[in-house]
């Protein structure tokens, strides 16, 4: 048996798995700490299905503590930001474009020394040691308790990146180093953005991924933790607390990944409607299609992995005024304020309740409501998803849509050109069953200069050490595969460049 938990900023589901089998499927409120939800819903799947705790064999979580914090920019670290790019990549500083409040949350420092690679791997300049420990004494005087180390091309050559890290490690022992040559993908700043949030972050996801683990512990589970990835893949509880922008989106690839599983459609789009948003994202082959370009997150410029969602703010807890459904939601407040529960605010919930289309709530609080009132807002839902849709598609065919997320019985049976939409069993909670069944990655994202004759033998390199990196995150070696294979030539650079990214994917190896 697996457990797989999502949790949103409504509600939090959990399900029980025996194979591919739904035993019990919960859905409860999203508690402010977070981690008192996870355990009432542990509790409400034992309560619908008993069960042995010491049967089940992994809990998986996909969780919004670490976009969270991001986006209210609260319980981030001091952190320094080191550029290893002189004499070249000065005009523009670390953090540069970033919001004022973000900067001051981290206490944002930053630092340009002496290093850096060109994208064949020569060097721009030598690592100047000496100028990294002036820099390394400052962090130290001021209180820095995490640091990003950015090198420019270091996804090429990452030697001086490590070595930095090294001569921190030594005079900082107590301080995080995150790396961006382990994180984001070529591009200097929107990779050095991406690692200086890692880096704010490590210190929360220690003890976030601590309470979670003491929160699945509490329910007698003595089976592995893993976390929900953005890409739909898992990562352990080690990987976690040092990577937590990996989760970033976690939440609507689960629900992606659920979709596709449940309703037998691999390449498909998928509506996800929460209590706050409806999130719209593509299926490729029964994976998320990823972003091409760079995704910002909480007003900052990132190149790591993300899925390509459109998010829209319409959601079971969305307000309804003045012919207008959301932004504005009452999220896990729902209970409380909705009409249906007693409350004084009319939300989306309340017009599904009132056409019939849900059974949430005492369904008598809101027989007084307007029939063309209801009916304006169910075609202002039905249309703002049909343009989302159609917003993501990327040819002339039409893809078939699956509907998932609670909030999903506000959508049509129709949705304009896409045609019927799919609601397969336990729509739901299919982002607590994409994050029970996620599987394990292994992922390259590289420029290699080639050399005449030599593309296939460096195509292949490029596969094997996806796979490799798979199987050494938990992937069974009999079951890892290329899913995902991307070669572009860059024409603007010599020798041949071309960035090669490939993606592999295996079953979790329970028994490792």
């Amino acid at each position: 048996m697996r457990i797989g938990i999502d949790v949103g900023g409504t509600n939090t589901d959990a399900v029980l798995l025996d194979g591919t089998e739904v035993l019990a499927a919960v859905k409860m409120s999203t508690t402010t700490d977070v981690t008192s939800g996870i355990v009432a819903a542990i509790d409400g799947l034992q309560r619908q299905h008993a069960f042995d705790p010491a049967g089940v064999r992994a809990v998986m979580i996909g969780t919004t503590h670490f976009i969270n914090a991001l986006v209210e920019a609260r319980r981030l670290a001091p952190t320094a930001a080191v550029r290893l790019s002189l004499p070249a990549g000065a005009s523009l500083p670390p953090m540069v474009d970033w919001p004022q409040r973000l900067v001051e949350a981290v206490s944002g420092r930053s630092y340009l020394c002496h290093g850096g690679h060109e994208f064949d791997g020569r060097h721009i300049a030598e690592l100047d040691e000496a100028e990294l420990r002036k820099a390394i004494d400052d962090m130290g005087r001021n209180g820095v308790r995490s640091v990003a180390i950015t090198s420019v091309f270091s996804p090429v050559n990452h030697d001086f990146e490590q070595r930095a890290a090294e001569l921190i490690a030594a005079e900082l022992p107590d301080v995080a180093i995150s790396l961006s040559h382990e994180i984001g993908r070529i591009g200097l700043l929107e990779r050095e953005n991406a690692t200086v949030i890692n880096a704010a972050l490590r210190e929360l996801a220690a003890n976030i991924v601590d309470g979670l683990a003491t929160s699945v512990a509490g329910a007698g589970i003595t089976a592995p933790l893993y976390l929900s990835q953005n890409d739909g893949t898992l990562m352990d509880v080690d990987f976690a607390r040092r990577y937590p922008v990996a989760t970033f989106a976690s939440g609507p690839t689960n629900s992606m990944r659920g979709a596709a599983v449940l309703s037998g459609l691999d390449t498909c789009a998928v509506i996800d409607v929460g209590g706050t948003t409806s999130d719209v994202g593509v299926l490729n082959q029964g994976f998320p299609r990823e972003a091409t370009t760079a995704v910002s997150v909480a007003g900052i410029r990132t190149n790591f992995r993300m899925p390509d969602v459109l998010s829209i703010g319409i959601g079971g807890g969305s307000l309804v005024r003045g012919g207008t459904v959301g932004p504005e939601s009452v999220g896990y407040q729902l209970t409380s304020k909705a009409l249906v529960f007693g409350g004084d605010t009319l939300t989306a919930t309340d017009i599904a309740v009132a056409a019939g289309r849900a059974e949430i709530g005492d369904p008598e609080l809101v027989e007084h409501l307007d029939k063309d009132v209801v009916r304006a807002a169910l075609e202002r839902i039905a249309a703002d998803n049909a343009d989302a849709v159609e917003r993501m598609r990327t040819s002339a065919e039409p893809l078939p849509v699956v509907a998932v997320g609670g909030g999903s019985v506000l959508l049509p049976d129709e949705l304009g050109d896409a045609g019927e939409v799919h609601r397969p069993e336990n729509y739901a909670v299919a982002n607590a069953i994409g994050a029970a069944i996620a599987q394990i990655g292994g992922e390259v994202d590289r420029v290699y200069a080639i050399e005449p004759g030599r593309r296939d033998s460096v195509v292949d390199e490029a596969k094997q050490e996806a796979v490799d990196r798979a199987v050494a995150a938990g992937a069974s070696p009999s079951t890892v595969d290329i899913v995902d294979f991307d070669e572009v030539p860059i024409p603007y650079l010599p020798g041949n460049a071309t960035r090669i990214r490939v993606k592999a994917v295996g079953d979790l190896q329970l028994e490792a």
